[in-house]
């Protein structure tokens, strides 16, 4: 992977596994609808003023309406009411070690559709490195749930692992501001009407709105547009495996901030989650030869010939 591959890699890290700890703050005083609409809204507000410059957000929605829509469905809409739903009763350590199957699941995808990224033995043994790391930390904590909040979180994996790759099969040419502020602007729609019948009676807390304030600018705005950077930079298998790496920022947060349980086993679990990341982000001969070209420098052909930058 390239240079900036690893910088947006780190980056996704950290910043999409701190919402676990985010949400589980805002789930204990407000309603799962008025978290995701609050984060969706925000989101859409900061990147639209982005999206509409240039003129041509509406030509590009138009001639792509139909994946952006099942992309925002599958991304957004459905998966991140199942996770905060189940953060109701789940911990955020918890919620956040459930999330790195979406490898796995995105990787068996990928081969059932006939995907033609290259799997060697190391990234192979790259992931299942690092399910091993998230089996080591994720035995500890799977304590406390129930049948509903597994098949919720259930749901949010396949659709993680379903998006990246709607994203590279049928998004390619809609720049990453665009798609994100798009997908929010639909999601806050969606989640609006919920939102209002079941907002607070009063203010909530400043801690609240202080996470809620977090997940809307930097876990959503800011991460949404690294994490498709990432896709296109890296490919949806490697991107996935950011997932990797979910757990042990989601278990440090909850452990320094909520008090959630942390176990002597952690120090193996981050060794195999960091060395699998490692292996199954690794570009092979045949990837290092035609390494794919980032979303953000590819050109679109115009209808009038010409070709632009997106």
């Amino acid at each position: 992977m390239t240079a900036r591959g690893w910088i947006l890699f780190s980056l996704m890290g950290v910043v999409w596994g701190i919402p676990y700890l985010l949400i589980k703050v805002a789930v204990d005083a407000v309603s799962p609808s008025v978290v995701v609409f609050t984060r969706c809204a925000l989101g859409a507000a900061l990147l639209l003023p982005f999206a509409l410059r240039g003129g041509r957000t509406a030509a590009t929605v138009r001639a792509h309406w139909k994946p952006l829509l099942v992309f925002a469905t599958v991304e957004i809409i459905g998966p991140w009411w199942t996770l905060t739903d189940a953060e109701r009763r789940l911990s955020s350590s918890t919620a956040g070690l459930l999330i790195a199957g979406v490898p796995i699941v995105g990787v068996l995808l990928a081969r059932l559709l006939g995907d033609a990224e290259h799997l060697g033995p190391r990234r192979l043994a790259g992931l299942g490195l690092g399910l091993a790391g998230v089996g080591v930390l994720t035995v500890p904590h799977l304590t406390g749930g129930d049948a509903r909040s597994l098949a919720e979180v259930l749901v949010t994996v396949v659709g993680y692992a379903v998006a990246p790759l709607i994203a590279v099969r049928h998004l390619r040419d809609v720049p990453s501001l665009r798609l994100t502020a798009f997908c929010l602007t639909v999601a806050a729609v969606v989640h609006a009407p919920a939102a209002v019948l079941d907002r607070p009676a009063e203010l909530p807390p400043g801690r609240v709105l202080a996470a809620l304030a977090v997940l809307g600018v930097v876990c959503t705005a800011v991460a949404f547009v690294a994490f498709l950077e990432l896709i296109r930079e890296a490919g949806p298998t490697r991107a996935m495996v950011i997932t990797y790496v979910h757990p042990a920022v989601a278990v440090a947060a909850g452990a320094l901030f909520l008090g959630e349980r942390l176990t002597g086993a952690v120090a193996a679990a981050f060794a195999l989650i960091l060395t699998g990341s490692v292996l199954a982000t690794a570009a092979g001969a045949a990837g290092r030869r035609a390494r794919p070209v980032p979303w953000s420098t590819r050109q679109t052909s115009r209808a009038d010939g010409r070709v632009e930058s997106p």
